[in-house]
């Protein structure tokens, strides 16, 4: 079973039979109700409804569950270390009668199954899930609380929200409804349901105990080398979450989903306090984009930033730690095009306040490029107001079409040259190779970080728009020509496809 200590932090998907494991998650809330009655000042400053009844969790409990799938995936088997190949015996007198003489074939490679959990989304069958319940799997099954199966096809996966959508073909089905995560609040009673250890239609309860949660779990998921998109501003609960309830639902006392459940905190890989959610709005929004473009649709600021401490509001003249420092501008950003510089403090973005890095990440996730946001932010000892209109992971402000992620393909990020760098090194155009993972680029040449790629196949490079439409295309074996700064000499690497 693959598990990840944060303590350990991890995804949870279970698996049962021959399966291997993934990680998961699982979340509960009860909303305010009823009557109220005379607060506190101090708890009205807050405007926190207090109440003199019990919370009755039966309704949401009833709600939800009959909007929770549970979701068996199946993988093409492997084949085993040392397999050698199938005995011409068994073909001629069956696996069965081999079996009786021979015993099992320890190199015989089974399919693998792993489980977890699903929400329905729309009455047409549309589903939510998380991403590593279903990724590579070969065949999806879903099955509803009326314990009617269905093989379901994938419409998209978002990697860095660790979500996914999938489709049955069904009609009437008991689509939930959604809640605005934004004004879910600390101490606000919340339920998990799905289906923990292949159990279907669990139910358990706590509060939210925290929003905005950062782990680096998605990086890690990605080989420990993270992503420059993903995005991790969870919703933290103390409802219990166990393997299989990964893609469920976290809803309030209403029975409206807050968020899709998504990870544990554990030394063992089970429940051992705390469970964490994607927020229901960036959830919304992921759904949206994989039905009508198969990709998510992000936006971008272009900042480097990092949160706001005792020292860095000391310096910038705020009266006490608050907003997200800009550390840098990307040069041609959404943010550069706006006038934000490096030790501006963004305080909100559509009036919505950002004090951690998640917590921005959280607002942006839920726009697309070309979306208008106006953001406040501190300069000089003034709040000022900029209205930044998003880019794409391109630098462009259109939305990007569904193709093949040929930046992630080939394992590679790239930049523009600046004006700076292209008077140095006498260039007219060309993109910067500044980062390298996993993929083509690492796997077929000892291409390093820093080259700066001027020609693909003979054909001119001026920008990073011309290397993703260019290589995009691009099939079979592929020279890239370029230099290194400080170095006198081009390079040529031929690059397989």
């Amino acid at each position: 079973m693959k598990m990840r200590n944060l303590l350990s932090v991890g995804l949870v998907a279970s698996v049962f039979g021959t399966g291997s494991a993934m990680l998961y998650q699982k979340f509960l809330a009860p909303a305010p109700v009823a009557v109220v009655q005379q607060m506190p000042a101090r708890l009205a400053a807050h405007s926190v409804v207090a109440t003199t009844q019990p919370i009755d969790f039966r309704y949401a409990a009833s709600s939800a569950t009959s909007s929770v799938v549970h979701v068996k995936s199946t993988y093409k088997p492997q084949a085993a270390p040392g397999a050698r190949g199938r005995n011409p015996l068994q073909d001629f007198f069956g696996d069965d009668f081999f079996q009786f003489f021979h015993g099992p074939n320890p190199y015989r490679a089974e399919p693998q199954t792993s489980t977890g959990s699903g929400v329905i989304v729309t009455s047409n069958g549309f589903i939510v899930t998380n991403n590593h319940v279903v990724d590579n799997a070969s065949e999806i099954e879903v099955t509803l609380n009326n314990n009617k199966s269905f093989k379901a096809k994938m419409v998209g996966r978002d990697p860095d929200t660790d979500l996914a959508v999938l489709k049955i073909e069904e009609e009437n089905l008991p689509a939930i409804p959604f809640a605005n995560s934004d004004s879910a609040l600390v101490g606000e009673w919340v339920l998990a349901v799905g289906n923990p250890f292949n159990l279907s239609s669990t139910v358990t309860a706590g509060i939210i105990s925290a929003k905005g949660r950062s782990l680096n779990l998605l990086g890690d998921a990605k080989g420990g080398k993270g992503s420059n998109s993903a995005v991790e501003s969870f919703i933290q609960t103390d409802a219990a979450v166990n393997p299989g309830n990964s893609g469920g639902a976290l809803v309030n006392v209403h029975g409206e989903l807050v968020g899709i459940n998504t990870a544990i905190a554990s030394p063992t890989g089970s429940y051992a306090g705390y469970s964490f959610a994607v927020p229901s709005n960036i959830v919304k929004k992921v759904i949206v984009d994989l039905k009508e473009f198969g990709i998510t649709q992000r936006g971008f600021l272009g900042v480097v930033i990092r949160p706001v401490d005792e020292s860095t509001a000391k310096e910038v003249g705020l009266d006490r730690p608050a907003g997200v420092y800009v550390q840098d501008v990307n040069k041609g950003s959404a943010s550069a095009d706006a006038g934000l510089k490096s030790k501006d403090v963004i305080l909100s973005i559509n009036g919505i306040a950002v004090n951690s890095t998640s917590e921005l990440q959280e607002q942006v996730a839920q726009h697309r490029p070309g979306d208008k946001l106006r953001l406040e932010y501190f300069r000089s000892g003034k709040v000022e107001t900029a209205v930044i209109t998003l880019k794409n992971k391109y630098n462009s402000a259109s939305l990007v079409s569904n193709e093949r992620d040929i930046l992630g393909l080939l394992g590679v990020a790239v930049s523009d040259l600046s004006p700076k760098d292209k008077q140095i090194l006498g260039l007219s155009g060309g993109v910067k190779i500044t980062g390298l993972k996993s993929g083509k680029f690492s796997e077929s040449t000892d291409i390093k970080e820093g080259f700066v790629i001027t020609q693909i196949d003979d054909q001119p490079i001026n920008n990073s728009e011309d290397f993703v439409n260019i290589m995009k295309n691009k099939e079979g074996k592929v020279v890239l020509e370029g230099l290194y700064p400080g170095k006198p000499y081009s390079y040529l690497y031929a690059l397989k496809m």
